[in-house]
């Protein structure tokens, strides 16, 4: 609601307004990217909007610009599309070469991993029908599949008179990510209770082993991404002991 200011009418403080609208409007949206395509139906596709909207990537305010490129900061269309790569070709950020490259300049951990896997080999000569970033986490990075979806997807090509068939390559899958999500719950739980501690030096020590937990999850993690799923079980095998005995330290009462 425009207020009156003493000495300066509603009608002028109306017109700063609109004169200045682009300004005042990226001052409050640090990406107008979405604003503006969700006003202006069209190009993209409203559900890679609805998608984006929901992702880790808006709550955190990671706009379209971080993967296509554009100029968040204005709502004029040539200048926020004049340093757009166009086409569809592997010179663009969000083409499955490129992809990974461009997730990666954030979530350097799992570029680092998926470079050293066959698939990434896959993609430097050129073939794109092997997984990338978005198939196991969608083109907005909103989500990540379950255990059964990926066993799915990687039955696509792994599975029984496939392409690539590697008997029991899906269920490896699904098993390293049921058993990813399985740990992060234990210790989800532990760090409720760990937070509810009022003893600074037990809460110390429950942190600790929190942490300790927590090393070969993330390791795990990091093996999947490199879809090597030997290695995986045995980190989560050490994750979910360490998760337990620390849950354990609970149910044993003060002193523990």
């Amino acid at each position: 609601m425009i207020r009156s200011v003493p000495g300066f009418p509603v009608g002028l403080a109306l017109l700063a307004l609109l004169l200045n609208a682009p300004t005042a409007w990226a001052q409050m949206h640090p990406s107008l990217c979405a604003d503006c395509h969700v006003a202006n139906q069209g190009k993209p596709n409203p559900l890679h909007l609805l998608e984006w909207d929901s992702s880790p990537h808006a709550r955190a305010g990671v706009g379209c610009e971080k993967c296509h490129g554009g100029d968040p900061n204005t709502v004029e269309s040539f200048l926020a599309h004049k340093s757009i790569v166009r086409g569809r070709g592997p010179e663009t950020p969000v083409h499955p070469a490129s992809l990974p490259r461009t997730c990666g300049s954030c979530h350097h951990g799992p570029y680092a991993q998926f470079q050293k896997s066959r698939h990434s080999s896959l993609l430097a000569q050129k073939q794109y029908n092997g997984p990338t970033c978005s198939t196991c986490h969608g083109y907005s990075g909103a989500y990540t599949l379950s255990p059964n979806s990926l066993e799915k997807q990687c039955n696509a090509c792994h599975g029984t008179g496939k392409q690539a068939a590697r008997a029991g390559r899906g269920a490896d899958a699904r098993d390293w990510l049921q058993n990813i999500r399985d740990v992060g719950k234990l210790l989800e739980s532990a760090q409720t209770l760990i937070k509810r501690t009022k003893d600074t030096a037990l809460r110390t020590s429950l942190q600790y082993d929190y942490q300790q937990a927590q090393v070969p999850l993330t390791e795990a993690v990091h093996d999947g991404h490199a879809f090597v799923f030997t290695s995986a079980r045995e980190r989560l095998s050490v994750a979910r002991a360490r998760a337990t005995a620390l849950l354990e330290r609970f149910s044993n009462g003060p002193g523990r």
